[in-house]
């Protein structure tokens, strides 16, 4: 599949850069101190639990950013329904590399597998509907690299990346400026000032305030913790003016219902903080 735009090729090196100090500093003395040299192995990555396998070709990166030496054999790829009992991959070489790069790789991948399949799971609640799913800035601090990614690779759609390429005028945001109408003025003369291209979204709490800001000109609107009745009635004010998002509290059995209010977009930060870790393993292959 193809990688998202904000998977690239600086950001992954450095990701994996920092990982790797972070982990080993001085040394991995545990492997340095029973481990020859010169000793070369074999492990695959097992499958323990029933997923959407990801983080596959990050694994890859990371073993050959530590060992350019060490060869992976892929039998399977990022976004594969993989089961109890499938080897994923295969990785030769350096046992010394292989045993310093475990813990890093199955952290990533279980990780993000869990999330790839929560993802897939709630995803396909959306079959048959016009509704895209996506996920929120509720990250890992130094993770959301791989967090969204994730997403990506389970079929979901990401939403803005970080606070630089979208403005998102939250509660707080319009709380403190006194106004929708007026946030959403300010906001268009930053982007006009700036000449950066950014779409505008409104959170709105209430009918009152999705009428201001349908009125204010977002491009769109968010209805936050808003019953599926009042989302009804939210989208038909809204119309075609603008697109609308549903947010808040989002669960996987309200998925279905707050798709027929004809909202655009879904978006659950549960997604990416709740997604229970996959059980994989890096096991010697004698």
């Amino acid at each position: 599949m193809k990688k998202p735009a904000y998977v690239t090729k600086e950001a992954l090196k450095t990701f994996i850069k920092n990982a790797l100090e972070e982990d080993i500093q001085d040394g991995d003395h545990s492997t340095l101190a029973t481990i020859p040299k010169d000793l070369q192995q074999k492990a695959k990555l097992l499958v323990k639990q029933d997923c959407i396998l990801a983080g596959v070709e990050l694994a890859e990166l990371i073993f050959k950013q530590f060992d350019k030496n060490l060869k992976v054999e892929l039998l399977m790829k990022d976004g594969d329904s993989a089961k109890v009992g499938d080897i994923a991959f295969y990785v030769t070489g350096s046992a010394r590399s292989i045993l310093s790069t475990e813990r890093f790789v199955l952290n990533c991948m279980q990780r993000m597998s869990g999330i790839a399949t929560m993802t897939h799971d709630w995803d396909a609640r959306l079959l048959g509907t016009k509704t895209k799913l996506l996920d929120t800035r509720k990250t890992t601090p130094n993770f959301r690299l791989c967090e969204k990614w994730a997403v990506a690779i389970g079929g979901g759609t990401n939403h803005r990346y970080g606070l630089y390429d979208m403005i998102m005028l939250k509660d707080n945001h319009i709380d403190y400026n006194g106004s929708i109408t007026n946030a959403v003025k300010m906001a268009k003369n930053y982007i006009e000032k700036t000449k950066k291209p950014l779409k505008i979204e409104v959170e709105t709490r209430n009918l009152e305030e999705v009428k201001e800001a349908v009125k204010s000109g977002a491009d769109r609107i968010m209805l936050d913790n808003m019953d599926v009745a009042t989302m009804t009635e939210a989208v038909k004010i809204i119309g075609r003016k603008c697109e609308t998002e549903a947010s808040g509290g989002i669960t996987r059995e309200m998925l279905k219902d707050i798709a027929n209010t004809g909202v655009n977009f879904i978006s659950a930060g549960a997604l990416t903080h709740s997604a229970e870790n996959i059980d994989l393993s890096l096991k010697a292959v004698k």
